[in-house]
């Protein structure tokens, strides 16, 4: 068995990019929070997967929607990474942002994002994991937000 700070610090050494999960909440307004639990899953057709705690006070806007948006954070963006990671805020107040192809909220000066129908929702563990169907995706230049052994890094040697 493996024990949980173990296993934590393992994964740590994967290092991720960092994004945005959006949605449209429940209540009519934008919803976020900053994630790294992110990836794609499938070319034909195009489809990513999204990996909420069950424990977050965000999961029933997700649960409650038929979309998400996904917005890839450039290595410049490291506050609004913090901003969205913290709670008992307004996340987006001051945050520029704009609906897509649906009402998901997306935010402006992301490095790529993706717009996504839910097509299947599962159990792992302490986890809600999420598939999502890609309606629509765009991306820029730049280097990424990136995050290793607990702490945001950049890319080196480009």
């Amino acid at each position: 068995m493996v024990d949980p700070l173990s296993f934590r610090r393992a994964c740590s050494r994967f290092a991720t990019g960092i994004t945005i999960a959006t949605v449209l909440g429940s209540d009519g307004m934008p919803q976020g929070f900053t994630a790294n639990s992110f990836t794609s899953v499938s070319m034909e057709p195009p489809m990513v997967l999204l990996c909420i705690d069950r424990r977050a006070n965000i999961l029933p806007h997700f649960q409650a929607a038929p979309e998400f948006g996904i917005n890839v954070l450039g290595a410049e963006q490291k506050e609004l990474s913090m901003r969205f990671a913290t709670r008992g805020q307004d996340r987006f107040d001051g945050v520029a942002w704009r609906t897509g192809v649906g009402p998901s909220p997306m935010l402006e000066g992301a490095l790529a994002q993706f717009e996504c129908l839910t097509r299947q929702v599962w159990e792992a563990g302490d986890h809600l994991v999420f598939l999502g169907e890609v309606v629509a995706a765009q991306y820029g230049d730049g280097a990424p937000l990136l995050y290793y052994a607990s702490a945001y890094r950049e890319l080196v040697g480009e």
